[in-house]
């Protein structure tokens, strides 16, 4: 669907611009295009984005364009001569998308209730200065979803597993996944909803907000989760997978090297983490000595030196792993040192006779928040530590147009992994 809007343009002009934006309503990971028409030929513009987030802050991006002979300016053809990116950049009006001026430093962008769009104005301003200052053109309101129309959003309390669940649309049955966030803690639905939207049973777990006893008790918990999925009626019991970010690729790594009462057929680990000390620790307290990390000159803190030191411990899991494993890493994680994870699990499962089964991607210039594709990059955000709710800004690293371009390519290929691994046939793709 395709919103055309007019509106009475401040200029002498006889016929007022026309901005379109198509497809207006989409899925987060479908890209659009924006056309401006009827403009003068060689006339500057700036085409915005512009995001009210759900805790009230004020998010744009923008790029300076030159209309062409006939009047026109396509973001997905033309090239922006400035702004917050530059050159041919189809999606550049959301990944490269930052706090407004004067905003607190630290915002980090992400949607909580996904049963609402995250609604984007695309507006065209004349010139290619003080445009926030002036009336636009021409404006459109655009919805990006993380939910595809008829998927069931279900608050799963059973077994004492806190968590959401999400049932694609249709007959089923469908694969699996169990979907596990990192170190912050708190129910995120987002990726689960994006991923129900292509076709998998997707539960977002939450993990870190109850103190578990032991580290049975923990093991016991995740394996619950795995088996609320694998036992629903709407899934193939046989295709369950893992996904995992951060933190929870440690569990995904853990739940698939230990495990005896759960069989997951793959496990995807985004900013791996495969570091597993001695026996008797649960997840959140293996970490406690990244709370003493060191702090650089812009009082970000920084991880990644402490968790060198965490994965030389000659205690590791990843050669007991069977089922085949897909790691997704940033080459500039100041976060955890993915890049000598990702050597180690390689080496751990060479020397068990298990190589055939990983997988890896690795991106320059790429940070450790590893997101769905065209969501903002983040180098630096507030980060509460879970054990002493102490607030501190921590240092994820990356460069945003790398990092941007990772994120769309790293997506694919997950989805790719996932569709060869849980459907072994045509990949499912949901459209709004």
């Amino acid at each position: 669907r395709t919103i055309r809007c007019r509106t009475i343009c401040t200029t002498n002009d006889v016929v007022p611009p026309i901005l379109s934006v198509t497809p207006s309503r989409a899925l987060v990971d479908e890209k659009f295009k924006v056309l401006v028409e009827n403009l003068p030929p060689g006339y500057p513009v700036t085409v915005r984005s512009l995001h009210n987030s759900e805790d009230k802050h004020d998010w744009e991006a923008y790029g300076h364009y030159v209309s062409d002979h006939s009047g026109v300016v396509s973001v997905s053809e033309d090239l922006s001569y400035g702004g917050t990116y530059t050159g041919k950049e189809p999606m550049g009006l959301l990944w490269s998308m930052r706090p407004v001026p004067g905003s607190r430093p630290g915002l980090r962008l992400r949607k909580m209730n996904v049963c609402t769009p995250m609604l984007v104005t695309i507006s065209v301003h004349s010139g290619h200065e003080g445009f926030r200052d002036q009336a636009p053109l021409a404006s459109v309101l655009t919805e990006r979803w993380y939910m595809a129309p008829g998927i069931q959003r279900i608050t799963n309390n059973e077994q004492g597993v806190q968590g959401t669940l999400f049932i694609p649309p249709g007959p089923g049955p469908f694969p699996g996944l169990l979907d596990m966030w990192g170190g912050g803690g708190g129910l995120l639905e987002y990726r689960a909803a994006l991923l129900a939207s292509h076709g998998y049973v997707s539960l977002a777990l939450d993990y870190l907000r109850f103190d578990q006893e032991s580290e049975n008790l923990e093991l016991k918990y995740f394996e619950t989760a795995f088996n609320i999925i694998k036992d629903h009626p709407q899934v193939m019991s046989d295709r369950v997978g893992i996904f995992g970010l951060s933190l929870g690729s440690l569990v995904a790594v853990t739940l698939a090297a230990y495990s005896t009462i759960i069989k997951p057929c793959c496990i995807v680990c985004i900013s791996s983490n495969h570091y597993y000390p001695a026996q008797g620790s649960t997840v959140a307290s293996r970490f406690e000595g990244l709370y003493k990390a060191r702090v650089n000159e812009d009082n970000q803190v920084i991880w990644k030196d402490v968790g060198l030191e965490f994965i030389t411990d000659p205690s590791n899991i990843v050669g007991r792993i069977n089922c085949p494993t897909l790691l997704v890493n940033g080459c500039d994680d100041q976060n955890w040192p993915t890049v000598e994870t990702a050597e180690d699990v390689a080496r751990l499962m060479r020397e068990a006779g298990k190589e055939h089964l990983l997988s890896r991607l690795a991106y320059p210039d790429t940070g450790h928040l590893i997101e769905p594709p065209f969501s903002p990059h983040f180098r630096a955000t507030t980060f509460v530590i879970h054990s002493s709710k102490e607030k501190v800004l921590l240092l994820w690293g990356g460069k945003t147009k790398p990092h941007s371009d990772a994120q769309e390519d790293s997506w694919r290929k997950i989805l790719s992994f996932l569709q060869f691994h849980l459907y072994c046939g045509p990949c499912l793709k949901a459209k709004i």
